[in-house]
Parts: structure tokens; C-alpha cells; sequence
């Protein structure tokens, strides 16, 4: 069973906050074999959706303000743990983040910065590409904009 969660990230033991880095980590930085600094200055002002099995991380993503990232707000280091992948989870993360932004952010479109190989998947919500690829952290990205919700 999964428990939700959005939070900020002072409001995470710190053995949360642990392991939600660690799923970070482990998926952005050890799997697509990607040395970069993973954990930001914007981490500190973000909302964190965090879906718990037990004690573990099983999805996560954060949502930041608009003129945080982009004019727009964002929503990103979206993932779905390895042993949890192929169960619809980052469909439901994703579902959960956009009903997120949709409240909280009413009238305002949502950019991303997607990986390049999930343009098929972010047009499923909605989203269109927005911008030419680009490399960030050696990885092939797009922008994506999903119009505003009223």
C-alpha cells in the first residue's frame, strides 16, 4: 500500500529526507550514470510529492514556483523507484503533480525540462515541446509547456 505525501522539505524527518536524496540519487545519478550536483538550492523552496511504501521512496517529483526555474512553474526530478517501475506509477505521480499545479497555480502554464526519450509520455498529459534539444548534464532534454488550466 502507498502513502502520499507532499511536503516541504522541512517538514521531513531527517531520515526522510535521506532517503528521498537517496532516490534521487540512485536513479538520476547512478543508474543514467550521470555525475552532476543532484541536490540543489532549489530543493530548500519546493514542494516534494513523495509516494511511501513502507519506509521507502516507491515516486517522487517536486514542484516549484513560478520564476523559481522558469516564468513559469516546474515540476521535475520526477521518477518511480526501480523495484515499483511498469506499475503505472510515474503515470500516477505525474497525474498527481499536475492536479497539484492545476490548483495551486490556476491560469498559469507548467514548463518542464524533460529528458528527450519521454516526449511521447509528457504528451499524454498534455504537454508540447517548447524549445530544441538541448544537453543538460550530458543527457539529451527538451522544454515542454502544458497549456494553463482555468
Amino acid at each position: 500500500m502507498l502513502r502520499w505525501q507532499w511536503c516541504r522539505l522541512d517538514q521531513l524527518t531527517a531520515a526522510e529526507a535521506h532517503r528521498v536524496f537517496a532516490a534521487r540519487e540512485a536513479v538520476f545519478v547512478v543508474e543514467q550514470q550521470c555525475a552532476y550536483q543532484e541536490l540543489d538550492e532549489l530543493d530548500l523552496g519546493a514542494q516534494h510529492l513523495i509516494a511511501w511504501h513502507d519506509t521507502q521512496v516507491a515516486a517522487y517529483l517536486r514542484v516549484l514556483a513560478p520564476g523559481v526555474k522558469f516564468v513559469e512553474p516546474s515540476m521535475g526530478r520526477v521518477l518511480t523507484a526501480k523495484a515499483h517501475r511498469g506499475t503505472g506509477l510515474g503515470r500516477d505521480v505525474v497525474r498527481r503533480g499536475l492536479e497539484y499545479v492545476d490548483a495551486n497555480y490556476c491560469g498559469w502554464a507548467l514548463r518542464i525540462s524533460a529528458q528527450l526519450y519521454l516526449e511521447r509520455f509528457y504528451r499524454a498529459f498534455g504537454f508540447a515541446v517548447a524549445s530544441d534539444p538541448y544537453s543538460e548534464d550530458g543527457i539529451p532534454h527538451i522544454e515542454m509547456l502544458r497549456g494553463a488550466r482555468v
